[in-house]
């Protein structure tokens, strides 16, 4: 066990001579814009621990792997304002392949943005430094939602990510795999009427309240196109899925059940549905919703392979309510990567300890910050492979 560091960094070394940034010259042929003869995957840990399979080690990915605090991805985005960057294919999958030159990752997760949505649906997101993203002309009243778009062609509106995802499979050629990801329905409306994000989204569940009949309308509306959205990525070569529910933690119970939950589940249930009429082979499917632990047990029941936990849950309590039907995915509170590098040690144990080895995906308990340091990272990395393979030779 002591020398896997080691192993950890060889691997890396190995995996950045085959991920090496390639200028791409075949891409005007549109070789790799084809979604057909993908390289075969090397690593199935991942995916195996999606689907409850017993796996050799704990893989681990992180939210926010490809940002900010990578100085290539700084270097890489100085030129471009961020949702052009997201709308240019080439530069999404270099993102994506950065973090895993660096740290032998088990997956990959596209670079994009969970607000390409409402963009969709006709809204102007823009990214304002210091502020992040903006909506100049946001929902004030139900009135609002005839300017939305409603029957979205995504393969129209949103085929940079499918592009970005297809190149990004040849890129990373087997070596783990891709996940797609969404923001759910509730998060999407709330930074639709919000203009923004908030402390209290006050706006937002001001609509719940007055406006239920709306909110619906909204909500389905958002749901319908997050639907057709997460199949057309995996048409596109995502080998798993991640919806983000990331302002569940402002609702209560009631109004989770009755404005998000549901939707949550419609979305597992058709996007299962449509792969399965396409003849499509399933994927993984992972729910993320923050701060929802008073709807654990109801949420490791809506239909999803996976549950992700944010930092504030006890890996133990969080088992014991979701029993063994479903995956765990988390936990570590981001800034545990602050801390020196063996308490970071440290708390990866005693978390591989609470969670155990199996049905469980090692993870942060949300995205990371600008000003982590990387070599933090790669000791949360190792350390999950470190001490998951220890404790299986146990």
């Amino acid at each position: 066990a002591g020398a896997e560091p080691a192993n950890c960094q060889r691997q890396t070394l190995c995996r950045e001579e085959r991920l090496e940034e390639e200028e791409p010259t075949d891409m005007e042929h549109g070789d790799f814009f084809s979604s057909k003869d993908f390289p075969a995957l090397k690593n199935d840990t991942f995916l195996k621990a999606a689907w409850g399979e017993v796996t050799d080690y704990v893989p681990v990915w992180c939210m926010r792997q490809a940002g900010r605090y990578l100085p290539e991805f700084r270097e890489t985005r100085a030129t471009q304002d961020f949702f052009t960057t997201c709308r240019t294919p080439t530069i999404c999958c270099e993102l994506t392949l950065q973090p895993l030159r660096r740290f032998p990752l088990d997956a990959a997760i596209i670079f994009s943005d969970i607000l390409v949505i409402p963009q969709a649906l006709g809204m102007e997101v823009t990214m304002v430094p210091g502020k992040g993203p903006t909506f100049p002309e946001p929902l004030n009243e139900p009135a609002d939602l005839q300017k939305l778009h409603e029957n979205v062609d995504v393969t129209q509106e949103l085929a940079y990510v499918f592009q970005a995802i297809t190149l990004t499979r040849h890129k990373l050629k087997g070596e783990v795999p891709l996940i797609g990801f969404s923001g759910a329905p509730w998060t999407l409306m709330a930074y639709m009427i919000e203009g923004g994000g908030s402390n209290t989204m006050s706006k937002a569940k001001r609509w719940l309240y007055q406006y239920p009949s709306a909110c619906h309308k909204l909500l389905k509306i958002l749901t319908n196109v997050i639907i057709d959205y997460l199949v057309g990525q995996v048409k596109a070569g995502a080998q798993a899925l991640q919806v983000f529910e990331s302002h569940a933690g402002h609702l209560g119970y009631e109004q989770f059940s009755e404005f998000s939950l549901p939707y949550l589940r419609e979305i597992a249930q058709q996007v299962k549905e449509k792969l399965k009429a396409s003849g499509i082979i399933q994927v993984p499917m992972i729910v993320f919703a923050k701060d929802a632990h008073y709807a654990l047990e109801d949420i490791s029941n809506s239909g999803y392979e996976v549950v992700g936990l944010d930092w504030t849950i006890q890996p133990k309590i969080a088992r014991e309510r979701t029993g063994t039907k479903v995956t765990l995915q988390g936990n570590m509170d981001p800034c545990a990567l602050y801390a020196p590098k063996d308490k970071i040690s440290e708390i990866v144990k005693k978390m591989i300890e609470e969670f155990g080895t199996q049905r469980y995906i090692a993870n942060l308990g949300h995205g990371m910050y600008p000003d982590m340091d990387p070599e933090h990272v790669a000791t949360f990395v190792e350390s999950v492979h470190k001490y998951s393979r220890k404790k299986l030779q146990e």
